[in-house]
């Protein structure tokens, strides 16, 4: 934890500290606008303390932490590249594990990696090639633009980033953190709120037998994974419809071997109640993928969130949310699996300064990893963040 004092101290020096927000590796283009200069350097530290005080493998304390570094360079203004924008984003954390612990599938800290590692995580440019189309091709997280919404990031558990039908799945997970693959991905703005983005990525991110490293491998039967979204404006709310598929052939739970590996998602967010300084936001998600294949065949969560609960704190967030996911039959087959893993999260996340928030938090894990032999779970935990920009 000694690493946390330059931080500190740089973050309190800071001429410009970033906004408050919640920890994210979402770092989409567009960051740059006509108010900053041509370079965007910022840096973030996200430290926490979680422990399992009831039930789960054991009775545990860990602390988890996560460095990102994320630069960004629009090239229009910088090299005269017409409708051009670079992202690099380096990422460290430490290894530590929280799930071994508790047990669970879902993981209930989205910075644990469970391998201590410094790393290159994103490297893109994207091209803008017409008003509202635009091309992008790199190093990428698919989270960052797929199965994302705004409502749903102030939550510590995983699952609440992109649904555990989706981060469970192929030889090494989708493109998502910790471990990102080569991509390309184009997206279609045809009006205001409406979009349709698709993407064709390496099937297998990284090295599964080196995770610590930043390893592109192409070939030799990974295949590609292929995404498709559809973002809609509905009666106040905006919905996300997605549909992925693994073009690779998996091991099946009986022992045979196939294709089909796919699945599809529906979520939506949309305010509930807006009173000045205060906003209610709900959000919900529904989806699917291929039991034949994976450990859960279908996802559901839903949760609020609460813009400015506490009067004189307008940018304090409170949420409440609750996940569940259903094992498919072909994997209770496998080994005598219950149904089901669920997860309710209560959070409040207060930013204490423009360069310092926390965020206490606490989950409770009903049959962690569907295991009969594994009790219900208590998890606590305390969150901090330290961000500001060094270039902007």
């Amino acid at each position: 934890m000694v690493m946390i004092a330059p931080f500190l101290l740089l973050a309190a020096a800071a001429g410009d500290a970033m906004p408050s927000r919640p920890h994210s590796h979402i770092h989409a283009a567009g960051e740059i606008d006509e108010t900053q200069g041509p370079l965007l350097l910022e840096v973030t530290y996200t430290g926490e303390v979680m422990g399992n005080v009831a039930g789960g493998v054991k009775r545990r304390a860990r602390y988890l932490d996560n460095l990102d570094i994320v630069l960004e360079a629009n090239l229009e203004a910088m090299l005269g590249w017409r409708g051009a924008e670079a992202h690099v984003y380096g990422i460290y954390n430490n290894g530590a594990s929280i799930s071994d612990a508790v047990g669970d599938a879902h993981a209930v800290s989205n910075i644990e990696t469970g391998t201590r590692a410094f790393k290159l995580y994103e490297a893109w440019i994207d091209q803008m090639v017409a008003p509202g189309l635009s091309l992008r091709a790199g190093l990428y997280d698919l989270n960052s633009e797929f199965d994302s919404l705004d409502a749903a990031g102030v939550f510590v558990g995983s699952a609440h980033g992109i649904g555990s039908d989706i981060s469970l799945t192929g030889r090494n997970g989708p493109s998502i953190f910790p471990s990102t693959s080569l991509a390309a991905r184009v997206e279609w703005r045809p009006a205001k709120g409406w979009a349709v983005r698709a993407a064709v990525l390496d099937g297998v991110p990284g090295d599964p037998d080196h995770p610590a490293r930043t390893a592109i491998k192409l070939g030799k039967g990974d295949g590609a994974l292929l995404i498709g979204e559809l973002e809609a404006p509905v009666a106040g709310a905006r919905l996300l419809l997605g549909h992925w598929r693994y073009t690779a052939t998996f091991d099946a739970w009986d022992g045979s071997r196939g294709q089909g590996n796919a699945g599809v998602y529906l979520r939506g967010e949309m305010p509930l109640m807006s009173d000045g300084e205060e906003q209610i936001d709900g959000f919900f998600r529904l989806g699917t993928s291929s039991g034949r294949f994976n450990m859960f065949d279908r996802f559901a969560s839903m949760g609020v969130k609460w813009k400015g609960a506490l009067a004189g704190r307008p940018e304090d967030e409170l949420g409440l949310a609750v996940i569940t996911a259903t094992t498919s039959a072909d994997y209770r087959r496998t080994g005598g699996a219950g149904r089901s893993e669920s997860v309710a999260e209560f959070t409040y996340r207060a930013p204490l300064s423009h360069w310092l928030t926390v965020q206490p938090n606490m989950q409770y894990v009903r049959n962690p990893a569907a295991d009969p032999t594994i009790r219900d779970a208590w998890v606590v935990g305390l969150r901090f963040a330290v961000g500001f920009r060094l270039i902007d």
